[in-house]
């Protein structure tokens, strides 16, 4: 069956992944499926058998861009979107995205925050917002603080929090991922919004975007160049910018995130050390910053004249990069 969009979920240990193809498949309105890579391990709990779902398993984890890659490689759909293994979504996203889209563009929804589950007292249903496992050490709660007992369970909720949102984003002199919500004050902005229901954006967060699938190959979108994770908002977005393409965030629809900010047993699947970040970023600055990158139609100084003023940067800073051009 040839289907118009693939959804490439990369994904190593992660406990929620059957929960996100699960959302996935509920929400879709269109003709989707889903390539997930099970880098390294088997999935727990098992995904179900959908014939909308492929899964590829590697005996030993290549990384998370090599996974994308390897998703996308099988893919025979118009459009690819690479989605983090813990998201949520609005019902009919797909479509949303797809009825918009042009073809050297990059997509995204607005992004929220997900409350994926509560942490359920089994002996009385005391509830407390999801966080690390309770009784383990980067938790800082053992026993229910209502009937004093320590057995707990999962409640799932799978919502997406309509505060906060996020949906414009840039990056500083690092180069490094910021929020631009000032951005959202520009008058620009209000009347494209106004107007189409999008907004462009300079940067991204990278847990979710959609392209064509012949613009990924064409922009060699997760170049493993960069290692196996980090920078990667960064580099789509500014493949994208450079290549003569724009990136838009669609207002008319939605996902959600769930961050890795409760420590302890939600923590990074692949191994993070500070060494390989700044290697990831240090390739992004000589690329891009260095207007290396050869299948650049702008400078970067265009795209940040683009957006600015930016956070971090200043008119000093453009103007050396405008001198490197």
């Amino acid at each position: 069956m040839a289907y118009d969009l693939s959804i490439v979920i990369p994904s190593r240990n992660e406990r929620f992944l059957r929960n996100t193809i699960d959302d996935i498949l509920d929400k879709i309105r269109g003709n989707t499926q889903v390539i997930a890579v099970l880098d390294g391990a088997w999935a727990e709990p098992q995904i179900k058998d959908d014939p909308r779902v492929i899964l590829i398993h590697n005996t030993e984890a290549v990384g998370q861009r090599a996974a994308c890659n390897q998703a996308v490689s099988i893919s025979r759909a118009k459009y690819v979107a690479k989605c983090d293994a813990h998201c949520g979504f609005d019902e009919g996203f797909d479509v949303k995205l797809m009825a918009d889209m042009h073809d050297d563009w990059t997509m995204v929804p607005i992004m929220r925050n997900l409350h994926a589950f509560d942490w359920k007292c089994k002996s009385c249903g005391y509830s407390m917002y999801q966080g690390p496992t309770p009784g383990t050490k980067n938790s800082k709660v053992n026993e229910c603080p209502k009937c004093k007992a320590k057995d707990w369970k999962r409640d799932f909720k799978w919502i997406g929090k309509t505060n906060p949102q996020a949906d414009s984003y840039c990056f500083n002199t690092e180069p490094q991922f910021q929020y631009f919500k000032e951005y959202r004050k520009r008058q620009e902005y209000k009347e494209m919004l106004k107007e189409t229901g999008l907004t462009e954006s300079m940067s991204l967060q990278g847990s979710f975007f959609m392209l064509t699938r012949e613009k990924y190959w064409e922009l060699e979108i997760c170049n493993e160049e960069f290692g196996s994770w980090g920078s990667q908002g960064i580099e789509v977005a500014v493949k994208t910018w450079l290549s003569g393409g724009r990136v838009m965030v669609s207002h008319k629809t939605w996902y959600a995130h769930m961050f890795r900010t409760q420590g302890g047993d939600f923590g990074f699947p692949y191994p993070q050390s500070d060494r390989k970040i700044k290697e990831a970023r240090r390739y992004a600055k000589d690329l891009f910053l260095g207007n290396n990158w050869d299948q650049a139609i702008h400078p970067i100084s265009w795209l940040l004249k683009k957006f600015m003023p930016v956070s971090n940067w200043s008119a000093e800073d453009v103007a050396k990069l405008e001198c490197q051009n």
